[in-house]
């Protein structure tokens, strides 16, 4: 009975791609075919409400067919139209159904930036554009070192991402890892975090440049599955128990604004140690939560 409940799960899934993909293109084609300002800003709502649809259809499914938990708490009152940029650490393709099951139609929606060869992904990379999400080159320090005009590639792709994002409510994904966790990369890396790999935070430096007062707040996000690491198999088979959720908001610090991380080194060293003072604090909720002990920070 698995394999055939797999089956019908993954062609439910495979339905709601189709039925949503198809018009989410098409009103992306019209708002690229036709630059009419009035047309391309009243397009946004529609595409962002076609992607909602189907995130909840993808969400039903889980509350449906799985016997997963949701554990969710946070300490702030969420905005549909906000401008939030999401932190969260990494550790399984669930992560990504995880977010969007939690904050579709509580926030804004979701916006990862991606590995450029993610737009060929079969239906969902087309969906990604015409959801304008930036996908960027995710170069190796050893390829920019050869060629430094790469990073700044990169960063001319965030900041023309952001141009759209300032027009619409938004919130700009980062997985501050910059890969997910496993403990091979943990143990390459020398992390002095128990949970976690070590942050990256140039790309978060960037966003908030690029978005200045744009951005309202931030929302730092702690996802812990206390069985362990699922693979998205696992989720599909009803293997993960419980997912537990910590959302903490958190206010942008001022002094972070306006800096040039890439050619101030004091500037960068003062964000550095503000994304590890963060990640000192996520790790230290991230083994409360697996073991159980973390103390409510409000009702959900």
């Amino acid at each position: 009975m698995v394999p055939l409940r797999i089956a019908f799960i993954f062609l439910l899934v495979a339905l709601s791609t189709v039925v949503h993909v198809v018009p989410l293109l098409a009103v992306a084609v019209i708002k690229a075919v036709l630059p009419i300002d009035r047309l391309r800003k009243a397009s946004n709502p529609l595409l962002t409400g076609i992607a909602e649809s189907w995130i909840g259809i993808n969400s039903w499914i889980v509350a449906r067919f799985f016997q997963t938990r949701f554990e969710v708490q946070h300490d702030g009152v969420l905005q549909r139209d906000g401008h939030y940029l999401v932190l969260a650490n990494h550790q399984s393709w669930v992560d990504i159904i995880v977010l969007q099951k939690v904050f579709n139609r509580r926030i804004p929606l979701l916006r990862f930036f991606l590995k450029r060869q993610l737009f060929w992904v079969p239906l969902l990379g087309l969906a990604w554009w015409a959801l304008d999400f930036p996908f960027m080159g995710r170069h190796t320090p050893k390829q920019i070192a050869r060629r430094p005009e790469l990073a700044g590639r990169d960063i001319e792709a965030t900041r023309r991402a952001c141009e759209k994002f300032r027009e619409i409510p938004v919130s700009i994904m980062n997985f501050v890892e910059g890969t997910r966790f496993t403990p091979a990369k943990h143990a390459k890396q020398g992390s002095p975090y128990r949970h976690l790999l070590k942050p990256k935070s140039g790309g978060v430096a960037f966003v908030l440049d690029a978005m200045g007062q744009g951005l309202h707040a931030i929302l730092d996000i702690t996802i812990a599955y206390p069985a362990g690491r699922p693979s998205l198999m696992d989720l599909v088979a009803d293997r993960v128990p419980e997912v537990q959720v910590l959302v903490r908001q958190r206010a942008i610090p001022e002094d972070l604004l306006g800096g040039d991380y890439k050619n101030d080194r004091a500037f960068r060293i003062r964000f550095q140690q503000w994304i590890n003072g963060l990640w000192q604090e996520k790790d230290q909720d991230l083994g409360a939560l697996l073991g159980g002990t973390l103390d409510a920070v409000a009702d959900d």
